[in-house]
């Protein structure tokens, strides 16, 4: 019965993704849906993507580990990030009319900081596209019961969420995530539910949580160990802001007030459905003993499958693989979509000027096969890496090198393309000379010195040719950009 209700979903999924690619016409409909989704959608599409596998394997597991403090990145600056994007960014980025965030960076800096933040915008989903990869081969071996290998289960899974996004693009990503995030809903209050009676009740869960201590938020050390929290935080919560996927759904939203409203919604269902699985793989650990303590020792990502398959009826086995393969697909194909319409529209169109849109939509989809070989081989190669470490590490490089000029572009008059320039190089260079410093990176996190390089570099790059422009009697200001 599982295994049949799997094969059915995953069919239903590439029929509703393909009526979907019906409404594709032209470039703007596959990029970003021709801009007329409504809001039910948007919040939908903004939440399904941020639900992926990390939220309901990786998260649960790094909680049952180390408790509220150990993902503070994800849920917490997960959907901090969703609701800054629409507070202070989705209404000033939608005025612009854009296909990608790297069209902004062109506009605002120049074509030089459009091709450094898109190749780094497109770098970052590796690791994030590689995560929900890795869990589709999990799903696949544990339903099988190992006849089908990780890799085989990967490649798999890949090619079903390729199907539909490979023609539909937006358009279909978005109509899947309506159907999956109501899938994702109702499947987890579900396993909810029945976890709780398994182990006697919702507040006997609660307390075991409480005298385990894993609802000990803020770190207990000192100056060091506030400093690497706060890093922690601030990766997703400003790193996942520059990214191409939650862009998408604010220019795909039918108007300026929709653009706003969904990231805000979004992001705090996505903080409360986030909460159920740390629930669930707590109960987990209440029923199922010293069998938990040996799979937390081994792969804590696998205590909650084990838990459904294992001690669930097959109705509630359907759902929580129903919302499990929903998050993932959700995720993979937003994370595959994203990167391939930046390189076209970004780099390809730089090398290639005067494309017709013909000609760029046909791109864009050959990106898209393209993007899925090379990340479907990484995540491969990266089997045995976590979920929440693969996804986790992915934001880094925004957060140091593209973040910094979006926000001083869109509420700093005075930001320069050499600005710009300079925070990127710094931002980048810095963080490099941290990872490539073992002793460095233990000292002191190495995205926060990123971070604080690249915002040095953007006030010095940005006011100290000004100053010596005036220094000399010229008029020297805001040159290379445009007030955001």
């Amino acid at each position: 019965m599982l295994i049949a209700f799997v094969v059915l979903y995953l069919l239903a999924s590439v029929a509703i993704g393909l009526f979907a690619a019906r409404r594709v016409n032209n470039t703007a409909d596959y990029a970003v849906a021709g801009r007329s989704l409504a809001l039910p959608v948007v919040i939908a599409t903004t939440f399904a993507t941020w639900f992926g596998s990390e939220t309901v394997l990786g998260v649960s597991a790094r909680f049952v580990s180390g408790g509220l403090g150990a993902v503070v990145e994800d849920p917490f600056g997960a959907s901090l990030c969703l609701v800054f994007v629409g507070l202070f960014f989705a209404y000033k980025l939608y005025q612009r009319n854009l296909i990608t965030l790297g069209d902004y960076y062109r506009q605002r800096y120049g074509r030089s900081i459009e091709l450094l933040c898109s190749i780094m915008i497109i770098l970052s989903y590796l690791g994030w596209v590689a995560a929900q990869i890795t869990a589709l081969g999990l799903v696949f071996n544990l339903l099988s019961e190992g006849a089908i290998t990780i890799p085989m289960g990967m490649v798999l899974g890949t090619s079903v969420v390729l199907v539909y996004t490979l023609f539909g693009g937006m358009w279909s990503v978005a109509l899947t995530d309506f159907v999956q995030m109501i899938v994702i809903g109702i499947g987890l209050i579900a396993i909810a539910w029945f976890a709780a009676d398994l182990a006697g009740g919702a507040g006997k869960v609660i307390d075991y949580a409480a005298r385990q201590g894993k609802f000990h938020f803020f770190p207990s050390g000192g100056s060091k160990e506030w400093i690497f929290f706060f890093a922690s935080a601030i990766t997703m919560m400003l790193g996942s802001i520059p990214q191409q996927d939650v862009f998408q759904r604010v220019m795909s939203s039918e108007s300026a007030r929709t653009a706003v409203r969904g990231p805000v919604i979004g992001g705090t269902l996505y903080f409360l459905f986030a909460l159920i699985p740390m629930f669930v793989v707590t109960a987990a650990v209440l029923v199922m003993g010293d069998e938990a303590t040996a799979l937390l020792k081994d792969d804590p990502q696998k205590v909650l499958p084990t838990l459904v398959l294992k001690h669930m009826p097959p109705l509630l086995q359907v759902a929580f693989y129903g919302a499990l393969l929903s998050a993932i697909m959700s995720t993979a194909s937003a994370t595959l979509l994203a990167p391939s319409t930046t390189f076209v529209e970004n780099i390809l169109r730089n090398m290639k000027p005067g494309m017709s849109d013909a000609a760029t939509l046909k791109a864009m989809r050959i990106t898209v096969l393209t993007v899925t070989a090379v990340v479907l081989a990484y995540a491969i190669a990266m089997q045995g890496t976590s979920i929440y470490e693969l996804v986790s590490g992915a934001y880094q490089v925004p957060l140091v090198g593209a973040f910094v000029p979006l926000v001083f572009g869109l509420y700093w008059s005075r930001a320069t393309t050499q600005g710009a320039l300079a925070s990127v190089v710094l931002g980048l260079g810095t963080w490099l000379a941290f990872v490539a410093t073992p002793a460095l990176a233990e000292a002191f996190p190495q995205q926060l010195a990123g971070l604080i390089a690249a915002l040095v570099g953007m006030v010095a790059g940005s006011l100290l040719p000004q100053r010596l422009a005036d220094h000399k009697g010229h008029v020297h200001h805001f040159q290379g950009s445009t007030a955001g």
